[in-house]
C-alpha cells in the first residue's frame, strides 16, 4: 500500500476528530472535562462505548484468535452480557446515589484513605498498561504501512501517535470522547462490515448463504466441555461475569462515560444497549475471523505462527485496495477510541484521587490537569516501548491476563466494602492488594502441578479477587457501626 495513501488517510482522520475537539471543548473547564456537565445523550454513550471497549484488540485479535479457539471466545462474552446487566442494577445506582466523578471515592467512604489510594493506584496500573497494549497495535500497523518505508524508528511512531490523541482530548476530555467515540465507532462497524462483504465475495458466497457458510465451518465451534481446558464453558462463562463488573464496572474509563449520562435512568438505558450492540459487534468480528481463513485455505496463503499478524497480513497485502482501506481506518478507530478515554480517565483518575484537584481554583487546576495529561501520555509511550520489547503472546490474551492481576484487588475491595460489614485495619489494605497479585501468579504458573492438570484461564481474576476478600476479612473484625453505602 502507498506510504503516502496511508499517512493521507491517517491526516484527515485525525483532521475531522481536531474539528469536533474544536467544537466539544469551547469554554470547557475541569468540571466539563471530567463529568461533561452530565448532560451527554445516553444513545450517543451507548454507541460510542462500542467502540471504546472492542479498541485494536478486538479488530485484530479476535479474528485471528479463531484459529486457535473457533467461537470459543463467545462463551467468554455471554458472561460479560450477565456482567453488564449487574453493572445496570447494582453498580451504577450506587455511583448516581453518592454523586461520584471517581468511582474509587466509594472506596474512601468504606475504608479510608489507604483503601482509597489502593483501589486507584491499581487502576491506574490497570489502564495504563492496557491502554498501551492497545496502542502497541496501532502503532505496529502504521510502522508497516508507512513508518518503514521512510527508515523512521518504532519509537517515532509511537511519539506521534500519542501526540495526535493529545492534541483532540487536552482541553474537552470527556466531553470531547463522547463525540469522537461515536464517530470512531462507526468507522469501526463500517470497516468490518464491507470486509466480510468484500471476501465473502471472493470466496464466491452470496449474501443469503454467508450465514449458513459460517455456521458450518469446522471454525465456528461455540462450546468446549472439557474440564481441564483453559476455554471450558464454565470457567469462560464465570470469567467473563467477574472481568466485565470488573473492568468495566470497576473501571474509571468506562463509568466516567456513564455518569455524565443526564440520570441513572439514563444510564441504565445506555448500559443495557451497548450490551446488546456489544454482543453483536463480537459475532461479526468472529465471524470476520472464519472468513479470513476460509480464504487462506482456498488460496492457499500460508497463516503465520502468531495470530496477531494474520488480519493484517491479508487486508494489506491480499485481499485489494479497498479492504487495505478499511482495515486501516477501522483499527485506527478501534485503537483510539479506547485510547483516547483512557488517556482521559488517567488524568481524572490521578487528579481527583491524588492531587484533590478540586481544592484548588480554576486557574491552577487547568494548568495541574494540563500537566498530568502530558504525564500520563508519555508514560503510554515508554510503557508501549517496554511492550514491544517484552511481548510473545496473542495481545487478547495478554489484555486479559493483565486485567486478571490488576483488576482483581479492586474487584476484592468493591465486594468486600458492599457486602460487609467488618471493620478493616486500613493500613494492611496496601499489603492484601500487593501480595494477592503475587499469589496469584506462583498458584498460575504451577497449577497443573498443584490441581492436578488444571490450567487457569480468564478465570484468574477470579481467584485474584477471592484472596483479596480473604486477606480484609482476615484483617478484619466484626462491624460496631458503619454508615450504610447501599
Amino acid at each position: 500500500m502507498n506510504p503516502y495513501m496511508v499517512i493521507g488517510i491517517v491526516l484527515g482522520y485525525f483532521s475531522i476528530l481536531i474539528i469536533i475537539s474544536h467544537f466539544t471543548s469551547r469554554e470547557a473547564d475541569t468540571h466539563i472535562f471530567f463529568t461533561a456537565n452530565r448532560k451527554s445523550p445516553w444513545y450517543l454513550v451507548a454507541f460510542g462505548m462500542v467502540g471504546a471497549t472492542l479498541s485494536g484488540v478486538t479488530f485484530i485479535s479476535v479474528p485471528g484468535e479463531v484459529g486457535n479457539s473457533a467461537f470459543a471466545y463467545l462463551q467468554f462474552v455471554f458472561g460479560n452480557i450477565v456482567g453488564y446487566g449487574i453493572i445496570a442494577g447494582i453498580l451504577l445506582p450506587m455511583y448516581y446515589k453518592l454523586n461520584l466523578i471517581s468511582i474509587y471515592t466509594f472506596l474512601q467512604n468504606r475504608f479510608g484513605e489507604y483503601g482509597y489510594k489502593t483501589g486507584s493506584f491499581f487502576f491506574l496500573i490497570s489502564k495504563l498498561t492496557g491502554a498501551a497494549l492497545r496502542l502497541y497495535i496501532v502503532a505496529v500497523v502504521l510502522q508497516i504501512a508507512f513508518f518503514d518505508a521512510f527508515n523512521i524508528p518504532f519509537s517515532i511512531t509511537v511519539i506521534v501517535t500519542i501526540a495526535l490523541i493529545w492534541i483532540y482530548t487536552y482541553r474537552g476530555g470527556i466531553k470531547t470522547i463522547v463525540w469522537t467515540d461515536t464517530l470512531q465507532t462507526f468507522f469501526l462497524v463500517s470497516a468490518v462490515v464491507f470486509s466480510m462483504i468484500s471476501i465473502s465475495r471472493n470466496l464466491g458466497w452470496d449474501s443469503g448463504n454467508i450465514l449458513k457458510e459460517i455456521f458450518n465451518s469446522s471454525y465456528s465451534k461455540i462450546f468446549v466441555w472439557e474440564w481441564y481446558s483453559s476455554n471450558n464453558f464454565f470457567k469462560q462463562f464465570f470469567a467473563g461475569i467477574f472481568t466485565t463488573i470488573a473492568i468495566n464496572g470497576l473501571d474509571q474509563d468506562m463509568m466516567q462515560k456513564n455518569l455524565t449520562c443526564k440520570n441513572l435512568k439514563e444510564a441504565q438505558k445506555n448500559m443495557l444497549v451497548f450490551s446488546l450492540s456489544f454482543l453483536v459487534m463480537i459475532v461479526l468480528f468472529l465471524s470476520l475471523g472464519v472468513l479470513l481463513y476460509e480464504y487462506a485455505i482456498k488460496t492457499g496463503i500460508v497463516i503465520p505462527e502468531k495470530t496477531d499478524d494474520f488480519y493484517p497480513l491479508l487486508a494489506l497485502n491480499y485481499l485489494g485496495f479497498p479492504i487495505s482501506i478499511a482495515f486501516l481506518i477501522g483499527i485506527t478507530a478501534a485503537t483510539y477510541s479506547s485510547a483516547d478515554s483512557a488517556l482521559t480517565a488517567l488524568t481524572t483518575s490521578f487528579c481527583i484521587d491524588f492531587i484533590k484537584i478540586e481544592k484548588f481554583e480554576e486557574r491552577k487546576r487547568k494548568r495541574i490537569k494540563k500537566q498530568v495529561h502530558l504525564l500520563f501520555s508519555l508514560l503510554l509511550i515508554l510503557t508501549i516501548l517496554l511492550f514491544r520489547i517484552i511481548n510473545n503472546e496473542s495481545i487478547v490474551i495478554a489484555v486479559f491476563r493483565v486485567a486478571g492481576y490488576t483488576y482483581g484487588p479492586i474487584l476484592g475491595l468493591f465486594i468486600f466494602g458492599m457486602y460487609s460489614k467488618r471493620q478493616v485495619k486500613y493500613m494492611w489494605i496496601p499489603f492484601i492488594g500487593t501480595i494477592a497479585p503475587i499469589l496469584c501468579y506462583f498458584i498460575s504458573k504451577y497449577s497443573e502441578i498443584l490441581f492436578n492438570g488444571y490450567k487457569f484461564g480468564f478465570e484468574l481474576l477470579i481467584l485474584n479477587s477471592l484472596i483479596v476478600f480473604a486477606g480484609l476479612f482476615i484483617i478484619s473484625k466484626k462491624h460496631v457501626a458503619c454508615n450504610k453505602l447501599l
